[in-house]
């Protein structure tokens, strides 16, 4: 099984679109996308996301199926600084670099800035959605592993936060970590891939995370939406 993770090109918030850039963006991505076999495209209902697929979607004469838990990462938490309620994802470092609850799987939403947001529902949510989506191709969840399955190649085509936490779930890896450590470009591609033992047991395989390839390769610049050099409160 093949998961190809695809974040939204260069966004326009205000319109829920895409810039000029954007839309640049999403045409270098379906020159690379229809050479990539994929069996199904699932999309977020958001138009930034939608707009993205539709290059692809329309050369290879396809539709997306659009998936409500493929919106945008929606959990929140109280500033600590301002008192009010934000994303739960971009928190400044000085926030959870120095609680090592964060980097455990098991554990990143004991701290109480955590417990009193909806990250945790959040998240679980979203494993809920993954895991109701492989299922459909016979990939059934056992703990941390799965079990069984075909051999096919799917694309989920959504945002940053969503997209990283997607991965964090597959790869058992704190969601703290992996929104604050990683850093998936507008268009860029990450890939996990199936591994199975002798015994049946699966489990999977970043193959690449956050890849623009297809963009340095007509001369492209990186957009930096979403990467903050600076911290808002």
């Amino acid at each position: 099984m093949k998961i190809m993770i695809i974040r939204h090109g260069d966004p326009d918030y205000s319109i829920d679109s895409l810039t000029e850039k954007g839309w640049r963006e999403a045409e270098m991505l379906s020159e690379r996308l229809i050479k990539e076999n994929i069996d199904d495209f699932y999309c977020s209902p958001l138009g930034r996301a939608r707009d993205t697929a539709s290059p692809t979607l329309k050369k290879l004469g396809k539709e997306a199926e659009i998936l409500d838990w493929l919106h945008e990462f929606r959990g929140t938490i109280t500033s600590p600084f301002t008192g009010k309620t934000r994303n739960s994802w971009d928190l400044p470092p000085s926030i959870w670099c120095k609680d090592e609850r964060y980097y455990d799987i098991n554990s990143w939403s004991e701290p109480s800035l955590m417990k009193e947001g909806t990250s945790a529902q959040v998240f679980e949510e979203t494993g809920r959605g993954i895991d109701a989506l492989l299922k459909k191709y016979g990939w059934i969840r056992e703990g941390m592993a799965y079990r069984g399955g075909e051999d096919k190649t799917i694309a989920l085509v959504c945002h940053f936060a969503l997209g990283i936490t997607v991965m964090a779930y597959l790869l058992g890896i704190s969601p703290v970590v992996t929104q604050n450590n990683f850093y998936l470009a507008p268009t860029s591609v990450t890939t996990l891939v199936s591994e199975t033992d002798a015994k049946g047991v699966s489990h999977f395989r970043a193959t690449g995370v956050g890849d623009i390839s297809h963009l340095y390769m007509h001369g492209e610049k990186m957009s930096e939406s979403g990467l903050y050099p600076r911290f808002e409160k």
